[in-house]
């Protein structure tokens, strides 16, 4: 960005971010994440009664409701664990503090959960994590009938001295057709209006610890650069995804959350101007912009989690960047209020809504998401006000997919009152 538009943008920004409401989109996507891993947003802790969790979601889902979201993302699948009915994986560990129990009295939690999210009016998209297969090998509740027990060649160990993480293989194609005969169960067996995965392909690097993929490399290369080999195999998958969920229910979406660096411009450039420690396309081996230009995603939701203003990330340089690489898809932008008082940039209460008005002032974006649920429960900054009273005062609808097919009228979501 060059220096006049730089500071041009940033008047905009510094003067938008008391009136954000004034400029009130005709249709919008407003989601935050629900998180489950370690329990982080719902539910509060294992081993809930049945009535307990399902007081909680909804307490979840009226707040968001509330502040004016039309839309959740709720992690369904943290670990090769399911909240939902699944032939291939069990009960997640999450949910009752066992891996493979259910809930008791027994209840469906994912289709507990878009039945409520639906009746508010708002769209469910399932967020799986496609590689974690067990959080932390020495803590973790492994079920007898685990996918890590009945294929362990699958998988490989990758972690450091405060956990080691158990990952299926990206390399082996028998992992990428099981992940796509799981997803394609659930979209089958569920009514979601969308399919979610963050920015977890391969892991994030260790540093003095390469991942184990030497002797597959080997067998599956075919003469490739190992990164090169590497981000192949996440293609093979998104590509295979994408087909099975369009092939089971054309109209669910299927959406990607990277990391909010593509690639430097140091490294590459079309990469974006900044200084990034690891990135998408050269330490997860997820090269989403190849995605974008192929069509094989429907959105990207770049988690920019950084200020205006950051030294190495700044959120007004990547938001005009992912705007100029969203290839006709759509562009959600990854917000950040559990960064809350973190420091004095988190401290400032215009913050998320100069970011919320530098979202919808900038071309080719078309909506936010929030991390994380659990952030909005102490009405950080008053923030919660903000979207309520102000923000998101009207509601709007997500934004259309022309390129997707429309949903059949009996599948259509009970409108809220």
């Amino acid at each position: 960005m060059n220096a006049f538009l730089r500071s041009t943008t940033l008047v905009v920004a510094m003067t938008l971010g008391t009136l954000v409401c004034t400029a009130q989109p005709k249709a919008e996507f407003r989601a935050a994440w629900v998180a489950s891993v370690v329990n982080i947003d719902w539910p509060s802790k294992t081993g809930l009664s049945t009535e307990e969790q399902k007081a909680e979601f909804i307490a979840i889902a009226d707040m968001h409701h509330r502040n004016g979201l039309n839309a959740l993302v709720v992690q369904v699948r943290p670990a090769a664990d399911a909240f939902f009915a699944s032939s291939y994986e069990p009960w997640s560990e999450f949910l009752t503090g066992t891996q493979g129990k259910a809930p008791e009295p027994f209840y469906d939690p994912m289709a507990f959960m878009i039945a409520e999210t639906h009746k508010r009016g708002m769209e469910f998209h399932a967020w799986i994590n496609p590689y974690r297969a067990v959080f932390n090998v020495n803590k973790s509740s492994v079920a007898p009938n685990h996918i890590t027990r009945k294929h362990p060649e699958w998988f490989v160990n990758y972690g450091d001295a405060s956990r080691t993480t158990k990952y299926f293989n990206p390399a082996l194609p028998e992992v990428r057709q099981y992940l796509v005969d799981l997803i394609r169960e659930m979209v089958q067996n569920y009514d979601v209006d969308g399919v979610h995965f963050d920015d977890y392909f391969y892991p994030y690097r260790v540093p003095g610890k390469e991942f184990p993929d030497a002797k597959e490399y080997a067998k599956y290369g075919g003469g490739m650069g190992k990164d090169a080999w590497r981000r192949s195999n996440v293609d093979s998958v998104i590509v295979a995804l994408n087909a099975a969920i369009k092939a089971a229910k054309p109209w669910v979406k299927f959406g990607i959350s990277p990391f909010g660096v593509w690639r430097n411009k140091s490294q590459d450039p079309e990469g974006s101007n900044t200084e990034a420690g690891q990135t998408n396309y050269d330490d997860l081996y997820a090269d989403i912009l190849l995605w974008l230009k192929k069509g094989w995603i429907d959105y990207v939701a770049p988690q920019l989690y950084w200020e205006i203003g950051h030294p190495k990330a700044d959120y007004l340089t990547l938001i005009k960047w992912w705007s100029d690489h969203s290839y006709g898809r759509h562009c959600y932008i990854g917000l950040a209020p559990y960064r809350a008082g973190s420091n004095a940039a988190w401290r400032d209460k215009q913050q998320l809504p100069k970011q919320i008005a530098l979202s919808r002032s900038t071309p080719n974006i078309q909506g936010q998401i929030y991390y994380n649920t659990k952030s909005f429960f102490g009405n950080p900054n008053g923030w919660n006000d903000d979207l309520r009273n102000d923000i998101y005062k009207e509601r709007v609808p997500t934004p259309a997919m022309p390129w997707l097919a429309k949903r059949p009228a009996a599948q259509t979501q009970t409108s809220a009152k």
